[in-house]
């Protein structure tokens, strides 16, 4: 267990969101559609465990459905980079050195090339605030990073003996790709996927902060930040609530992703021992 304190310490941090994003599904301590004005700026207290914002809403409320929001913002985007990144990584190592291993890696490296949220800022401007658009702005710029460590671990793959002997027997090199190398990138995508979504939930907070990312009345922790940034002075928890869940969930996925690390690597597994 204390090997494996990081995965253990940041699965239960991560669970806190996910089941608060889950159980806001069914059910929320007050509609976060309603506004309440005299409530409005209320501090933590019985009626309102996180106290409310300054139109009386329940911030406790809006916590739970903008983890949602942010979950589900980070899930598809890298999901997005994962299928479209991992099958270019894995051409471009069949076509080491060739046209197309060319093309993919310095693709790669021009996209690489310019900061990330501020490209995403730029795609979200010129096609329109909202989460499908923030959705595809970090997803693209998760393509390049699973397309790359893909490629990276599938060359030292292909020279191992048991790929040799799948060439012999005649199996073609995408075949090969898909029956043989992808099954032995699978914990390295596990772990290089938690860690982006930690930083895709990064980028939604970023991207909402600056009004592009999920709309209101959608509630979102960057949005929720964004607005309490003139009333700090006064009424500190309505930027200490929502940052504070965006860095123990994005501590919590780092976590995770040491800890998967740690367990999966053979290597480092036999170090510990």
């Amino acid at each position: 267990m204390m090997k494996y304190r990081s995965l253990v310490v940041g699965t239960c941090l991560s669970l806190i969101v996910l089941i608060a994003a889950a159980l806001s599904f069914v059910w929320i301590p007050y509609d976060i559609t309603q506004l309440s004005i005299p409530n409005k700026l209320q501090t933590p207290n019985w009626n309102h465990w996180l106290g409310t914002d300054h139109f009386g809403r329940d911030i406790l409320s809006m916590i739970m459905v903008g983890a949602r929001t942010s979950l589900a913002v980070a899930l598809l985007a890298v999901g997005i980079g994962m299928g479209i990144g991992v099958p270019l990584g894995l051409a471009a190592a069949v076509r080491k050195d060739a046209l197309l291993d060319e093309v993919i890696m310095r693709t790669n490296d021009l996209i690489f090339a310019f900061p990330s949220l501020v490209i995403a800022i730029l795609i979200t401007a010129l096609f329109g605030a909202g989460a499908i658009n923030a959705i595809i702005a970090i997803g693209i710029f998760n393509i390049p990073v699973f397309a790359r460590v893909s490629r990276g671990a599938a060359l030292s793959i292909w020279q191992k003996e048991f790929i040799l002997a799948a060439k012999v027997s005649g199996k073609s090199k995408f075949r090969i790709s898909a029956e043989h190398i992808l099954p032995n990138l699978t914990n390295l995508l596990i772990v290089q996927g938690t860690i982006q979504f930690s930083l895709g939930i990064l980028a939604e907070a970023g991207l909402s902060y600056v009004g592009l990312g999920a709309q209101p009345p959608t509630p979102s922790w960057g949005r929720m930040l964004a607005d309490a940034q003139t009333m700090v002075s006064f009424a500190p928890h309505l930027a200490l609530i929502p940052g504070s869940a965006i860095i123990l969930t994005v501590l919590g996925l780092n976590l995770i992703g040491d800890g998967l690390r740690d367990a999966l690597d053979p290597k480092l597994r036999k170090s510990r021992q």
